[in-house]
């Protein structure tokens, strides 16, 4: 009895004293550890959305140019101009809203990349202005009357040096597809800050902020493909 007691005491001995060794062993010097560095630059690009939209939908054109710049491991400093035109069809009005706009703020990267990759999925806010005009290109008075109906006015009436300014969230993924090549998808929420209105009318539609409701808040969505000109890699 006192030999298999004895036994099983070296045999435990023995176990803990080859683990230890192999922890030794199995220590990695951090001077042999590849070290994997990512690219930092210039990012361009276009939102391929708005062309598509554009053919799909004649009351529609737009054009969108987007572009980042990498400042630290996960935030990056982003903007997107560009230039809309859409005609929005109501039940008494039919009215055009064309001009530009630019949108300015930052990324935040949540995605933890393995080795190179250089993926992202992005939490990002932008501010944005818009300067428009809008043209109301005919209206019915609404005349609830089977005597004197109302009659359509088809004469245009254009508001010019209009402008709106909002804040928005961002949600989104991007996708390194090729060397330095990028797709991306995104989603927005978007909250107006201030519109000036015309006379007697109030703005349907505002570039960059996409159909204004009536709790002052809209959605956008992209669809970009982007380029990345690097300068350096940390």
């Amino acid at each position: 009895m006192y030999k298999y007691f004895i036994s099983i005491i070296f045999l435990f001995v023995f176990v803990d004293g080859y683990s230890q060794k192999q922890q030794k062993d199995s220590i990695i010097n951090p001077n042999d550890s590849i070290v994997y560095k990512s690219n930092y630059g210039f990012r361009l690009g276009i939102d391929i959305s708005k062309p598509i939209k554009s053919i799909v939908d004649g009351a529609y054109s737009g054009f969108e140019i987007v572009g980042d710049y990498r400042i630290s491991k996960r935030f990056f400093v982003a903007a997107e101009i560009g230039y809309e035109e859409e005609t929005t069809a109501e039940d008494y009005t039919n009215s055009t809203a064309k001009g530009s706009y630019i949108r300015l703020g930052f990324n935040y990267n949540a995605y933890e990349n393995w080795l190179d990759m250089n993926n992202e999925i992005l939490l990002g806010y932008r501010y944005g202005f818009s300067l428009f005009d809008q043209t109301l290109n005919s209206f019915t008075p609404n005349v609830n009357s089977t005597y004197f109906p109302g009659t359509a006015v088809t004469t245009p009436i254009t508001s010019a040096d209009l402008n709106a300014h909002w804040s928005e969230l961002m949600l989104g993924v991007k996708v390194e597809t090729f060397k330095n090549l990028f797709v991306s998808f995104n989603v927005s929420y978007k909250i107006l800050m201030s519109v000036t209105e015309p006379e007697n009318f109030k703005v349907l539609f505002s570039p960059g902020f996409n159909r204004i409701f009536e709790s002052n808040t809209g959605f956008g969505f992209n669809y970009t493909l982007s380029y990345l000109i690097p300068f350096k890699k940390k």
